[in-house]
């Protein structure tokens, strides 16, 4: 094991564990950008460039901003600061059962598949070339996910952009309405 994979791991687990233990959303989502850029970094160490690349475009760059967007987006609660009440004991033993029951499924699927041998050598493709591929066979995939993921982010900012009256309709809220003063 070389130094730099340890440093690497070291940042990943590090910034990962920060996240748990942060009481802040906003904190948490930007040290989980940087255990997915750890994540990055240790393909980049393996020799899996475009994987690599992948993650950054993908998870620090995409996945990133949607979380942002749904922390900032989402209402929380102006006494206490939350969105839904801390979580009881009850809810918590239940989520580390269902984690577990998901563990067991989980790990007797993958020990009871057929994986199948690795390859002598790694076929040679540059990234250039697995790049050009995707973009000609996919292009059009990759700008129909695009544009269904611009309209859900506009989606989710008018119906953030909305209260909710007594009666149940929606009306758009004013920056400085009376319901805003304390």
């Amino acid at each position: 094991m070389t130094a730099a994979l340890i440093l690497i791991g070291l940042v990943m687990l590090g910034s990962a564990a920060a996240a748990l233990l942060r009481r802040n959303l906003i904190h948490s989502a930007l040290l989980l950008v940087a255990s997915w850029a750890g994540v990055a970094a240790f393909y980049l160490w393996a020799g899996a460039e475009f994987v690599a690349f992948a993650q950054v475009l993908v998870y620090v760059g995409a996945i990133s901003m949607v979380v942002l967007f749904a922390v900032l987006l989402t209402r929380q609660d102006r006494v206490t600061g939350f969105l839904v009440e801390t979580a009881s004991r009850s809810r918590g033993i239940s989520g580390i059962i269902v984690g577990a029951c998901l563990f067991a499924v989980l790990s007797a699927a993958v020990s009871s598949s057929d994986l199948p041998e690795a390859a002598e050598t790694a076929p040679s493709v540059s990234v250039k070339v697995l790049g050009l591929t995707l973009m000609r066979q996919h292009g059009g995939t990759l700008l129909v996910t695009g544009v269904i993921l611009t309209v859900a982010l506009l989606g989710a900012t008018i119906l953030a952009a909305t209260d909710t009256q007594e009666g149940g309709a929606r009306t758009p809220s004013a920056p400085n309405s009376p319901e805003d003063q304390p």
